[in-house]
């Protein structure tokens, strides 16, 4: 299968993953805003807060994916690092994983591409979930799919199974979040959770 690059995934993209032995990640597409490209949903105290990763397009409405830079002249390693401990601080594995995911929030990146798969990669290898990820070569018409893996979507039909998160109480269960929100809810369970949906 062929997927876009997404910041911080959902879990039904996780789902995908898990499915797909061999991921390959679309890289020669004309670059889509408001995706999970450079967006994720994450379950705030005010409910479902997404996560806008600043970037910049050096050919403008033509620039391709593997070419869309960050732009590190906004603190939004800080905001979305403060966002993300506000968030789940209280969620029971948050102090076993945060290690993990911290260092992507003070490293310089220039690339999208390369932020996006290396915290990725990381995720994957968390949930135990070894997966190769290989970029595609050219540009493929079908994997331009988008509603349920994107956070700002209308589309997001997707509902996993619910579970306790920090702000169920005031929020109810909010489905379909970042796959961060089950790591640090689930913890070692995240794997056979998305096996499951």
């Amino acid at each position: 299968m062929i997927h876009p690059t997404a910041y911080l995934p959902p879990v039904v993209y996780m789902v995908e993953l898990l499915h797909d032995m061999n991921p390959v990640i679309e890289i020669h597409e004309t670059y889509v805003k408001q995706t999970c490209r450079n967006h994720c949903a994450i379950g705030g105290p005010n409910g479902r807060q997404i996560l806008t990763l600043p970037v910049t397009r050096p050919n403008g409405n033509r620039t391709l994916t593997k070419d869309i830079r960050i732009d590190n002249r906004q603190p939004w390693q800080r905001i979305h690092w403060r966002s993300i401990v506000t968030a789940y601080s209280n969620a029971p594995f948050f102090l076993y994983y945060q290690d993990y995911l911290e260092p992507f929030y003070s490293r310089s990146w220039e690339f999208l591409i390369e932020f996006n798969t290396a915290l990725l990669s990381r995720l994957l290898e968390v949930i135990r979930i070894p997966r190769p990820i290989t970029y595609t070569g050219h540009f493929h018409r079908e994997s331009l799919r988008t509603g349920q893996h994107d956070p700002v979507s209308k589309k997001n039909l997707f509902s996993n199974t619910s579970y306790l998160q920090p702000f169920s109480p005031a929020n109810g269960f909010l489905a379909n979040l970042s796959v961060i929100d089950t790591l640090f809810n689930l913890g070692p369970e995240t794997g056979e959770y998305l096996e499951k949906q």
